[in-house]
């Protein structure tokens, strides 16, 4: 029997196919970022340095859908935000949640860029183009993007569009993670463990901060040997726990030794959502305003904070007929609406102010 026969009965025995990508050379080539977006990935970038260097006083907030999955509701969200982002800008940076791939604890909907079309067809090279069309378009605004870092190849075709990234709780843990985020040219947010674990996160940090050599996808489709060398901007995303929030003062204080520790700058985002507000969205305005309460009294370290929200509360099931869903619902976790959403942003800048401001 021959090598090439002899491989073909051992290998890839539960592959289906092989579908060719574009590379991301071909992508960006064919939806280039043109200067208003540049300046805005660039402006976000560097506020989000600044805030996190103590530079800026400024809270960032990431906020948006917990998912887009229609981008023309995505795109009536973000023109609502941005004009609610100018309103507050000498206070807070609002910067939008895209988020376009979502990890499944066993199955489901895997997100806009694994099936665009919501009905099990995959198109994954169309998804990426869709979401790298959805970014131009955001970033246009003059409104920075904020996304979470989990497929290890999708950086190499939208990253030039990213100010923010989040590591989520399923993945911080993991070697290939903390070795892409030390390549990431944007901060990244580390979230502790689903189990409540900061020291993950905390352990994430320090590890992305070191040079690393790793393979990975080059612009032009090579499979390469990829050297980092280090992202100074990691900081940790409280998210909650096994069902326990973790935003309270003593958790807090407690997050803020374990980073001092491990000798990191105490730099923390409260997820306002997940096991912060036990999965229920109505909460994720308490949530905020105990934050902004710790922040007024004299907390240092929180930085940002992060909320989803969209344009209708709650969230939906994916229908067959998508006339029958909901315009501007969410179809993964939960959601607040607009209204509340722009409450919560305008009294936290009005709470914020006068503090942020003093420390200028």
């Amino acid at each position: 029997m021959s090598a090439a026969n002899l491989t073909s009965t051992i290998e890839n025995l539960h592959v289906a196919e092989f579908k060719p990508m574009p590379t991301p050379e071909a992508v960006l080539a064919r939806l280039p970022l043109g200067g208003q977006a540049e300046a805005t990935v660039r402006a976000g970038r560097q506020a989000l340095n600044d805030i996190l260097d103590g530079k800026d006083p400024r809270h960032f907030v990431v906020v948006g859908p917990c998912s887009i999955h229609d981008p023309v509701a995505g795109l009536d969200y973000a023109r609502r935000l941005k004009a609610l982002a100018d309103k507050v800008s000498d206070t807070l940076l609002l910067v939008m949640r895209v988020y376009f791939e979502k990890p499944r604890t066993t199955v489901g909907w895997k997100g806009y860029i694994n099936d665009p079309d919501m009905d099990d067809s995959f198109r994954i090279d169309e998804g990426m183009v869709r979401a790298r069309e959805f970014l131009l378009a955001v970033n246009e605004l003059g409104l920075p993007a904020g996304t979470e870092a989990l497929d290890p190849i999708s950086p190499q075709y939208l990253g030039d569009l990213i100010a923010w990234y989040a590591i989520g709780a399923r993945t911080t843990e993991s070697q290939t993670h903390r070795e892409m985020s030390s390549g990431l040219s944007s901060p990244v947010g580390f979230k502790n463990g689903t189990n409540g674990d900061v020291s993950i996160a905390v352990n994430a940090i320090v590890s992305a901060s070191r040079p690393h050599r790793f393979l990975g996808l080059s612009s032009d489709g090579k499979v390469s040997i990829v050297r980092t060398t280090g992202n100074p901007y990691g900081h940790l995303v409280l998210r909650g726990g096994d069902g326990r929030p973790n935003y309270d003062t003593v958790s807090v204080s407690l997050a803020e030794e374990g980073m001092r520790r491990a000798k990191l700058a105490p730099n923390i985002v409260i997820d306002c959502s997940h096991a912060n507000s036990y999965k229920k969205p109505e909460l994720q305005p308490l949530v905020m305003a105990d934050v902004v309460s710790q922040i007024v009294a004299g907390n240092r370290s929180i930085r940002g904070t992060m909320i989803e929200s969209n344009l209708v509360a709650g969230n939906q099931a994916i229908q067959p007929d998508r006339s029958k869903m909901t315009y501007g619902c969410s179809v993964t976790d939960g959601c607040v609406d607009w209204a509340t959403t722009e409450t919560m942003i305008l009294e936290a800048a009005e709470r914020l102010r006068p503090v942020l401001h003093a420390r200028r």
